[in-house]
């Protein structure tokens, strides 16, 4: 019965492969996949979590055997306190290590630490996927740019990032992300790449619902990696062109706000390897379309591309791809999070110094901005959370993030 179940997951994840590369499941299949995913990271979490436990209680009795076993040495028998070993006055002797090792409230706290370790994982994955994953964010933040004209200051951008239209993420999901955008009243709108997962996800469907998007100074995009694996880049521009908006592909448009000029520029995916491997320098063609005589705003899926940004003197640049980590735990005030094995810039706001190589300068602006920085010759970055999900359709102190970023004058 076990090996009909773990198949049966097997083959559940691999449809979920499928999906992700070949083929737009159907809304059972879907199901399936998710239980299936569900069921087998939660499993592999608790497995670990009870082994833990488990650690921890092998090294409290062993520590506990090793005193005990000193405090029998040490301590004198009744019979030579008496002088008389054999005699009826002798005290019984003292218990065996195992006899003081077996506490029953110490057995019971491993039992219970074990049982709530093993079910942890799994009720923190049905909250993730039924609850965190479509509970929406606004996040407002007021970013500072340098040479930012009088006129621009105040002027607010809308972003969202990581649709991940998919059987996880549904079209109704979409719209009321969407809606909760508009409310915004922003002056700009940019999506920032990832419109889908593989390669027969409804894209179509998904653009359709963004170009809802309004804006009195458009709506504007970029490729994200995803787009790249469902052969779906150019796809993406003109099903963006057909609704009246623009997906900028190494390219930008200069853009007035109040009788003041700044400079939109968009990048498809910065790869930091190319096939063979080998780095590859990020946002190689990008000098030609920077303007000197106003601010320059990045538009770059990959937040990896920031330190070549700021090296060339772009003030700010607006990134997605991490998801935020989709999960995060926070320990002694440090927060671990799967996105620190791809990149530094998690979530949130940075700064470092602009037309500098060094990374590290590179500080954390959000949500207490460290001295040391320039404010005046900064250059800085914005990483959205995105809205859905890769992998397991969970997330975990991470909720789905909708910017509404506001200029002001640095």
């Amino acid at each position: 019965m076990y090996c009909f179940a773990l198949v049966a997951v097997i083959a559940a994840i691999a449809g979920g492969l499928r999906m992700g590369s070949h083929g737009h499941l159907k809304q059972k299949e879907a199901f399936l996949v998710i239980f299936a995913g569900l069921w087998f990271s939660s499993a592999l979490f608790a497995f670990f979590a009870v082994e833990i436990v488990h650690g921890v209680e092998h090294l409290w009795n062993w520590y506990r055997k090793g005193k005990a076993k000193t405090s029998s040495v040490a301590a004198p028998t009744a019979g030579a306190v008496a002088g008389t070993s054999g005699s009826a006055e002798v005290s019984a002797p003292y218990h065996s290590i195992g006899e003081r090792l077996a506490d029953p409230s110490r057995r019971y706290f491993f039992r219970a630490a074990s049982v709530l370790a093993g079910a942890a994982p799994f009720a923190g994955a049905v909250y993730g996927f039924a609850a965190e994953r479509l509970n929406y964010h606004v996040r407002r933040i007021e970013i500072p740019i340098a040479n930012l004209p009088p006129a621009i200051d105040g002027m607010k951008i809308a972003q969202i990032s990581d649709i991940h239209m998919s059987a996880f993420m549904s079209r109704a999901a979409v719209r009321r992300a969407v809606d909760m955008t508009n409310e915004l009243g922003s002056d700009l709108t940019v999506v920032t790449g990832d419109l889908i997962t593989g390669a027969h996800d409804p894209i179509a469907e998904c653009v359709e619902e963004v170009s809802r998007l309004h804006a009195p100074l458009g709506v504007w995009g970029c490729n994200g990696n995803h787009e790249i694996y469902a052969d779906a880049e150019e796809l993406a521009e003109e099903l963006f062109a057909q609704h009246g908006m623009k997906m900028l592909r190494q390219e930008n448009a200069v853009l007035e706000y109040r009788g003041a000029k700044f400079n939109l520029i968009g990048v498809d995916y910065q790869r930091e390897r190319n096939l063979n491997g080998h780095r590859t320098q990020m946002l190689s063609n990008l000098e030609p379309l920077i303007h000197r005589d106003m601010p320059n705003i990045l538009l770059s899926h990959n937040p990896n591309s920031f330190d070549r940004a700021a090296e060339l003197g772009v003030e700010l640049s607006l990134a997605g791809h991490t998801h935020g980590g989709q999960i995060q735990v926070e320990i002694l005030d440090h927060r671990l999070t799967p996105a620190r094995f791809i990149s530094d810039y998690i979530a949130g706001l940075f700064e470092r110094p602009m037309f500098m190589p060094s990374r590290k300068v590179m500080v954390q602006a959000e949500p207490d901005a460290p001295a040391g920085v320039p404010s005046q010759n900064a250059s800085r970055l914005y990483v959205n959370r995105g809205l859905g999900t890769v992998g397991a359709p969970v997330r975990l102190g991470v909720p789905p993030e909708i910017s509404l970023i506001v200029l002001r004058r640095a």
